[in-house]
C-alpha cells in the first residue's frame, strides 16, 4: 500500500480514519501465499505459541497470527497447533503457512461505474451513491469506492488512499472530492483541516426542529456503546448550523400509526467529527429518519438514514479557481422529501 501522509489526513464524517491507516500500513504488503520455518531458541522456551509468533513475524499483527493459528496454519512434525496459548519448547521446528492479510489484499483496482460530476488532470468529484462504502474496512475490504478509483485512472495506485482526502458514511449520498495528484492530494487535505472546503447536507429529521440554530457540542466516542459517537465532554469541538427548510405531519398510510411530525433542514458543517450531523441532531431529540443507530425509526420510506451531502464547494488546489457543486437527492430521499412536501401543503390547504 502506498505510504500514507498522516499530518495531511483530514476526514468529513470520521475522525478515526488516520487511526485506521496507522493500522493498515502495519500490515504485511501483498502477496502470495508462503512458508516460514522458525526453531524455538532457548530464551523463548515455554512462551504462549501467539506471543512467539509475534516476536518473530513483526510485519503482521498479533491478531491475523492468532488467526493463522486457529485456522491451522502452523505445524510441528505435520501436527497443526490451534491453541494461540499453547506453550512452544526450545529446540522445536515451527513451519509456518503465511496468508495476506484482508487489508492488503484490498489495495486492488476493480472496475465500478462512478457518478463522476467533474473531472481534470487534478482532482475528480464524485456522487457517491447510498451503500458503498469508501475506504476499505473490516467486512468490506472489497467493492470501495477506493477499489473503483483503482480502476479509474493509473495514478490513484500511487496515492495515499487512491486519492481520498474525506468520506462519506456507507449510507450517506452525496458529493465528495478526490485528489489524482499527490500535489492535489496534500492541498486538498490542508483545505479540508483549514475549514476551507463548504460542505452543506440535506437531511429529514425527526420533529418539528427549530427554524434556525447552531449546535456546538464536543463529540467523542460513546463511554457506552463504542460504535457509535455521542456529545461528552471530552470530546473534540464540533459545530452544526442547522436550517428548516420544511416541517409538517405525515401518517404512514401502510400503518395505523398516528401522524408525526418531520422536518427536512440543511446541515452546514463547520467542523469534521465522525457522524457530526447524526450526533448533533439527536442530541437535539431530532434524530434522522431512518438512522437506527442514533434513534431514528423507519418514516417517509427511508430505509437508511435520511442524509445526503447536496452542496460541496473549495478552491481548486492548482489553479485556485473557486469550484461549487450540487447533487440532486436520490431517489429514495427525493420520494421522502416529495411525500413531506405533500403533508404540508394538505396541512395548509385545510387550515392545519
Amino acid at each position: 500500500m502506498p505510504p500514507v501522509v498522516f499530518e495531511e489526513v483530514a476526514d468529513d464524517l470520521n475522525e478515526d480514519l488516520a487511526d485506521e491507516l496507522m493500522a493498515e500500513s502495519a500490515a504485511a504488503p501483498p502477496g502470495p501465499q508462503r512458508m516460514e520455518a522458525l526453531t524455538v531458541p532457548a530464551s523463548s522456551h515455554g512462551q504462549r505459541l501467539d506471543a512467539f509468533l509475534g516476536a518473530q513475524i513483526t510485519a503482521y499483527s498479533r491478531s491475523h497470527l492468532k488467526s493463522l493459528i486457529e485456522d491451522g496454519c502452523i505445524t510441528v512434525d505435520g501436527q497443526a497447533l490451534m491453541t494461540p496459548s499453547r506453550k512452544v519448547a526450545q529446540g522445536q521446528r515451527l513451519l509456518v503457512r503465511l496468508r495476506p492479510t484482508a487489508q492488503s489484499l484490498a489495495f486492488v483496482a476493480e472496475p465500478m461505474d462512478l457518478a463522476i460530476v467533474f473531472e481534470d488532470a487534478h482532482l475528480l468529484v464524485v456522487n457517491k451513491p447510498a451503500g458503498l462504502v469508501v475506504h476499505p474496512a473490516a467486512g468490506n475490504w472489497q467493492g470501495t469506492l477506493m477499489n473503483g478509483l483503482l480502476a479509474h485512472h493509473a495514478g490513484a495506485v500511487d496515492l495515499p488512499r487512491a486519492g481520498i482526502v474525506h468520506r462519506l458514511d456507507k449510507d450517506t449520498s452525496g458529493l465528495m472530492v478526490v485528489g489524482k495528484t499527490l500535489e492535489a492530494v496534500t492541498a486538498l487535505s490542508r483545505a479540508i483541516a483549514a475549514r476551507e472546503v463548504s460542505r452543506q447536507y440535506l437531511a429529514l429529521a425527526h420533529g418539528t426542529v427549530d427554524e434556525a440554530f447552531s449546535v456546538m457540542s464536543s463529540i467523542g466516542r460513546d463511554p457506552v456503546t463504542r460504535v457509535k459517537m455521542a456529545v461528552v465532554p471530552s470530546g473534540k469541538a464540533a459545530r452544526t448550523d442547522v436550517q428548516r427548510l420544511l416541517c409538517g405531519q405525515w401518517r404512514d398510510p401502510a400503518a395505523d400509526l398516528p401522524q408525526r411530525a418531520y422536518s427536512g433542514v440543511l446541515c452546514t458543517l463547520h467542523t469534521g467529527r465522525t457522524h457530526q450531523i447524526r450526533v448533533h441532531l439527536s442530541s437535539r431529540k431530532h434524530p434522522l429518519v431512518a438512522d437506527a443507530l442514533y434513534g431514528g425509526a423507519l418514516a417517509l420510506g427511508m430505509r437508511r438514514q435520511a442524509l445526503h451531502a447536496a452542496k460541496l464547494s473549495f478552491k481548486h488546489p492548482i489553479t485556485g479557481e473557486a469550484l461549487a457543486f450540487e447533487a440532486s437527492l436520490p431517489d429514495d430521499m427525493a420520494h421522502a422529501w416529495a411525500a413531506l412536501t405533500l403533508a404540508v401543503a394538505a396541512e395548509s390547504q385545510s387550515g392545519v
